[in-house]
């Protein structure tokens, strides 16, 4: 009961959430729709103060506009301008204050940083890059153009400096490029009592801080404690004795989604990044593993369908057709091979008018079943739960549930078949190519992912494209086939 209450009041927040964000941006998007209209009222009526009235109704809307913006969340503001077409975008952009703009370029999609930061200057984006850390910096600073990444290193003190370097060196799907610099380290040799006066000093502690890193002298990680701890022990005792090995350390060469389903694991709120000697160099945070999951799940969802995750959903139509081509122009050739293979069996289509009735339902059948097995084979790969060892086993068990849904489906289309065409063999024939096409989709449901993997290839990408096309062209021909060997 408590877990179902839990669960429902999770629900009810982010219901909550979202509808704010809508009311957001609806607000905004009024406002921005007034203001428009009243600049054309003005300009339409005209008159010897047009200027003075513009001007006024331009400063009062705006002014309007900005303290719905100023109110907001970076991440609501980041949210309200992805919504937006680009000069509505830009029209907000340009009314949010200097000093938030560095966060809120770290919020919005990178299709849309690209079209705001062409909008700036080298100063503003200086200006907007001056208010981050070396960490998110550096998620900016592949966005940035050659010269302001450089006046940027100089502008920065020495040991941020060398963050940077250190996070830009990295790819960004390995957990240098994203790990935080901002953490609280203390020595094994003092007591707690010395730990709790030196947080007190501090006034202020780093977002998402849950435990204390304990270092050597030569900064090596010997173990954690946990903020409570210190509420629970004895000031006096010594950190030594208190702390433990931390079991979650990671590399900063490790790979991103790995290191996020750690964290998912292990319930984990930060843990240590330490180098191969196992020196201390930055922590990781569940800030950035919640956003390396959304960015994973939004990358798997486009790539089913062939898209690249970087479209402005704005974007012009030129980029949009870019983006897209590919996997449409290869749907176009199997679409073709599909019909093609329709046309091999004009002549059997002609003599028996039902099958034309009756082939999309296998295709459809067999295309959605092929669409259940790729997505739960991707999803397996994804956390890691399908080894090579265990893909001939994972093959039987889809070819079984396969058989068994197309000997029950194919036999229920198959008794409809017979009784509106009073037709037994064409039961019988309909309940056969269901269950082939079936098998079918399994084995390409389980093949198609595991092949793009063994090639180095992102197991989602075109998935959906891939398996609706060999099931439309096998079902179309399996069930024509037993048709003409049997029925004409």
């Amino acid at each position: 009961m408590a877990e179902c209450e839990r669960m429902m009041t999770e629900a009810d927040t982010s219901s909550r959430s979202t509808t704010q964000l809508q009311g957001h941006l609806a607000r905004v998007s009024d406002m921005l729709n007034r203001h428009r209209l009243v600049e054309q009222l003005v300009h339409r009526d005209g008159g010897a103060h047009q200027e003075v009235v513009d001007n006024l109704a331009h400063r009062q809307n705006l002014a309007e506009l900005q303290r719905e913006i100023d109110k907001l969340h970076p991440a609501d503001v980041a949210h309200i301008l992805d919504a937006l077409p680009p000069e509505d975008r830009l029209s907000v952009w340009h009314l949010v204050k200097a000093d938030r703009d560095g966060e809120i370029l770290l919020e919005v999609s990178d299709a849309v940083r690209e079209s705001l930061l062409a909008d700036m200057d080298a100063p503003e984006i200086l200006a907007a890059a001056e208010q981050l850390d070396a960490d998110e910096l550096a998620d900016l600073a592949e966005d940035l153009p050659d010269d302001v990444v450089h006046e940027l290193m100089q502008r920065l003190d020495a040991p941020e400096r060398e963050q940077l370097r250190s996070a830009m060196s990295y790819e960004d799907d390995q957990v240098g490029a994203i790990m935080d610099f901002e953490m609280i380290t203390i020595r094994e040799d003092v007591t707690l009592e010395v730990v709790l006066r030196y947080l007190r000093f501090l006034k202020e502690i780093p977002e998402q801080t849950d435990k204390l890193f304990v270092v050597n002298s030569d900064h090596v990680l010997t173990g954690v404690v946990p903020l409570k701890w210190l509420l629970v022990n004895d000031p006096a005792r010594m950190v030594s004795d208190v702390m433990a090995a931390d079991a979650n350390t990671f590399r900063p060469d490790e790979d991103v989604a790995e290191t996020a389903q750690a964290f998912e694991r292990y319930d984990l709120i930060s843990a240590p990044v330490v180098d191969i000697e196992g020196r201390l160099i930055g922590r990781l945070t569940i800030e950035a593993m919640v956003d390396v999951i959304r960015e994973e799940s939004d990358a798997e969802t486009l790539s089913r369908g062939g898209l690249r995750e970087d479209e402005d959903i704005f974007a012009s139509v030129w980029k949009s057709l870019r983006n897209r081509w590919t996997w449409l122009a290869i749907n176009l050739v199997t679409a073709f091979i599909a019909s093609r293979v329709i046309g091999l069996f004009e002549g059997s289509i002609e003599k028996l008018v039902a099958l034309a009735a009756l082939m999309p339902i296998v295709a459809g059948i067999g295309g959605n079943s092929g669409n259940q097995t790729i997505t739960m084979i991707v999803r397996a790969l994804a956390l890691g739960q399908v080894s090579p060892s265990s893909a001939t086993r994972l093959l039987r068990k889809e070819v079984g549930v396969a058989v068994m849904n197309g000997l029950i489906w194919g036999g229920v289309i198959g008794l409809v078949a017979w009784l509106l065409y009073g037709s037994a063999a064409l039961g019988a024939v309909m309940t056969a190519a269901m269950t082939l096409n079936l098998l079918l989709s399994a084995l390409m449901g389980v093949l198609i992912p595991m092949t793009l993997i063994r090639y180095g290839r992102d197991p989602a990408m075109g998935s959906s494209v891939l398996i609706t096309a060999l099931t439309d062209s096998g079902g179309f021909f399996i069930f024509l086939g037993l048709a003409t060997l049997f029925l004409i």
